[in-house]
Parts: C-alpha cells; sequence; structure tokens
C-alpha cells in the first residue's frame, strides 16, 4: 500500500503532500497520522523555516472525509475503547506546530479538507477553486471542524455555509478574509514563493515563541493576556534572535538568525 502522504524539503520549507489525487486527496486516519509525521520531522530540525501543506493534482487540495460505504479510515466512526478521533489529533496537532503552516489551496477544499485550511496559519489559494462544507447534504454537520471554522469566519457566514451546504471560490473567500490571496492557477506557486520569502528571511524564535503564546491567548481573557503577553516579551528579549535582531537594527545590516 501506498504512502497517503509525502514529505519533501525545498530549501528552508518543509512540503507536506497529500497523495490521493485518485480519492481527491481524501481525509483518512493514515493521512491525519501522515501529516502529524510531517509536523513533527518539520519542527525537529531547526533550519526549517515553514510548512506547506497541500494536496496532488490540480483539482483537489482534500475534498474531506471518504465518503465512501467502505473506505478506509473513515471519519464517521469512532472506537468507543478509543473516543480519541484522529481528526481532532489532527487539528489539535496543527494548533501546537511552532512553525507557520501555510495551506497551499490547488484545488476543492471541502467539509474536512476546509477544516485544515482553516487550521492552517495562513493560505493561497486559486481563485476557481471551491472551499465550504457540504456535510448538511448526506444528513451531517461539520462537527469536528466548528471550532476552526469559527476562528476563521463571522458566525453569519458559517452558519449559511454549514446549513445550505453551497461552497464559496477562492475569489470570495480572499475578499471575506478566508484565505490570504487567490490568484490564477498559474501563478498558485508564484504567489506562494513571495509569502514565503516573506516569512523564512524573519526570526524563527521571534514567530516560534510569537506563535504559541498567540495559542494561549486566544483561549483567555483580556486581563489575563495582557499579564502573560508581558512574561513572553521579556522573555523573547532575551533570545540570542532578539539580541541580533537589535544589533542587526543598530548597525544598519541584515540580521544572522540562529533561531536560538
Amino acid at each position: 500500500m501506498s504512502e497517503p502522504i509525502s514529505i519533501e524539503r525545498r530549501g528552508a520549507v518543509q512540503w507536506i503532500v497529500i497523495d490521493r489525487e485518485e480519492r481527491r486527496n481524501a481525509l483518512n486516519e493514515r493521512v491525519a497520522a501522515g501529516i502529524a509525521t510531517g509536523l513533527d520531522l518539520a519542527e525537529a530540525d531547526r533550519s526549517v523555516r515553514a510548512v506547506v501543506l497541500t494536496g496532488a493534482g490540480t483539482k483537489a487540495f482534500c475534498a474531506g472525509g471518504d465518503l465512501q460505504p467502505a473506505a478506509d479510515g473513515t471519519p464517521f466512526t469512532i472506537d468507543a475503547a478509543d473516543p480519541r478521533h484522529y481528526v481532532a489529533k489532527l487539528l489539535k496537532r496543527m494548533d501546537a506546530c511552532r512553525l507557520p503552516l501555510i495551506a497551499r489551496i490547488n484545488g476543492h477544499a471541502l467539509a474536512g479538507g476546509f477544516g485544515l485550511v482553516c487550521a492552517c496559519d495562513m493560505a493561497v489559494c486559486t481563485d476557481n477553486a471551491m472551499l465550504g462544507v457540504s456535510e448538511v447534504k448526506v444528513g451531517l454537520f461539520p462537527m469536528m471542524i466548528l471550532p476552526y471554522l469559527l476562528r476563521i469566519l463571522s458566525y453569519r457566514r458559517m452558519m449559511e455555509l454549514c446549513v445550505t451546504g453551497e461552497p464559496i471560490t477562492g475569489r470570495d473567500a480572499v475578499a471575506e478574509g478566508i484565505v490570504n490571496y487567490a490568484v490564477p492557477a498559474e501563478d498558485l506557486d508564484a504567489k506562494l514563493d513571495w509569502l514565503l520569502a516573506r516569512i523564512t528571511d524573519k526570526s524563527p524564535t521571534g514567530i516560534r515563541l510569537g506563535k504559541q503564546a498567540l495559542g494561549k491567548i486566544r483561549e483567555m481573557s483580556t486581563e489575563s493576556a495582557l499579564e502573560y503577553a508581558q512574561f513572553m516579551l521579556a522573555n523573547m528579549a532575551r533570545t540570542q534572535d532578539a539580541r541580533e535582531g537589535f544589533a542587526a537594527f543598530a548597525e544598519k545590516r541584515s540580521p544572522q538568525w540562529t533561531a536560538e
């Protein structure tokens, strides 16, 4: 059985590709485990500055859970003896990723695939890709990804998508702030490379600690968040990257980051 995920290093960026083009890159347990492994490998290598998540081919980023009745690793069942759903585990792992995680939406991102997009930090999309949650059309609701939809979409927009099951285009998604950029398919990689270049030359330590802080602050009250932010800022100022950043600014040169 071929691996459903391919992992490729491209300079300072690690690519994680859902490689089930014949199944529209549908999500199953092996796909989820492969994405998590890719994130583990990226974080273990201090020279990796960002992670790209995408799908094979040009038709689908990820079409969600496999709807075939006997599909391998279907997300619509749960083991009563171990109720830790693999989709929930994957989304939490994506949340915990301390590297910038960018969705390269090369085609349709539907249902759980749209959830993966919302769990990423940024997204670059083809302008004609369809994004949405179609579960209501088969008598379901996008339960597992609701927390991530709520982070990215307004409540009214989320409800419309969930109860109608109608998708939107990448062009509409960028206008609504759901993705960062939407471009013609032939320009997708150029726009992605442009964005990555603006990320990978910045302080990896600042980004890593900043993502950690954002994850906690999101769940805090304003008072608690401000207290925590002061603590984190003082800690960050003591890192080697911060010292280098201050020195480079004073000396009018480009910083040489050490990720420390």
